[in-house]
């Protein structure tokens, strides 16, 4: 990363002076601005920074952070507890759940630094003549439309939410859901919010802090037995890269603070509806609240 930036409100001193680090992350445009979010916060402290965000699927950027290949993500509690550390059932409180996490990782070379309250949770959603057509406003109503009239519920999902615990088949077994294999098309994330609101799929697989679900006016469905694991973001980091540079806590836990679901919601619409560059909306918004100043 090669942003002019310097201390704001973090990084004064430059505590990570001398630092060499690699930040990673997934693919998603979430996770971009997060990414670059954590670079642009470890320069400003005076580290050099290797961007490797971007890697394809949840395992790879993992692993790059438990092997030391990279230093540092943004990662979020629920995918650590269910998919990385093989628990099925979610831990409800949040905190809680970060906790539990947090000491399981440690075993694992990973330690995870405070969380922030943006958390980027599974739901359905649908659009506004659905809405108005079926009345639908939580997953236990879903689940009772699709027992009382099976053909009305068709679903818009990507592969991994089809496949994983935490996905379909959880939530469909926990809310007694009866959708046939037919009703069901995988594809791509960024056309699942296109097709709901043409109106093509009658509910469609969205995130919490996804742009696009107040730009398209979509109705998110409530989940209402808490099936969901919760999914905080918060700083992963290498064990022994911390240890080295235990600043990184201090420079990154203001940052992390500010973090909730509303701006994640406003920086991805920036990148999703407005076509913006994920990494100058990181920088545009660190720079807005006074974290980091351009030289």
């Amino acid at each position: 990363m090669v942003d002019d930036v310097e201390p704001g409100s973090i990084g004064r001193g430059l505590p990570l002076k001398g630092a060499d680090l690699t930040v990673t992350s997934k693919e998603f445009t979430e996770q971009l601005i997060l990414g670059a979010i954590m670079g642009i916060a470890f320069q400003a402290a005076g580290a050099d920074v290797l961007d490797r965000t971007g890697i394809q699927g949840s395992i790879g950027a993992r692993e790059a952070v438990k092997s030391g290949d990279a230093d540092g993500m943004y990662e979020y509690t629920g995918t650590a507890w269910i998919t990385y550390q093989g628990n099925s059932e979610p831990i409800a409180d949040p905190r809680e759940q970060w906790e539990a996490v947090r000491k399981a990782d440690l075993n694992n070379g990973v330690t995870w630094l405070a969380p922030a309250s943006l958390n980027n949770t599974y739901a359905l959603a649908m659009n506004q003549a659905n809405f108005k057509k079926y009345g639908t406003r939580t997953l236990s109503d879903v689940a009772a439309l699709s027992k009382s009239d099976p053909g009305t519920v068709t679903l818009c999902v990507e592969s991994e939410f089809a496949n994983r615990a935490d996905g379909l088949p959880g939530m469909a077994k926990a809310y007694g859901m009866s959708v046939p294999a037919k009703n069901i098309t995988q594809m791509d994330t960024g056309i699942i919010y296109t097709q709901v609101k043409k109106g093509s799929c009658t509910y469609g697989e969205v995130f919490t802090t996804d742009g696009r679900i107040k730009s398209m006016n979509l109705v998110v469905m409530a989940d209402d037995k808490k099936f969901f694991p919760n999914y905080n973001a918060a700083p992963a980091i290498n064990s022994e890269t911390l240890k080295r540079w235990p600043a990184i806590a201090e420079v990154l836990d203001p940052v992390t603070r500010k973090l909730n679901n509303t701006v994640a919601q406003e920086l991805n619409a920036k990148v999703d509806v407005q076509g913006q560059d994920p990494h100058q909306v990181a920088l545009d918004w660190m720079e807005d609240e006074g974290f980091v100043k351009e030289k």
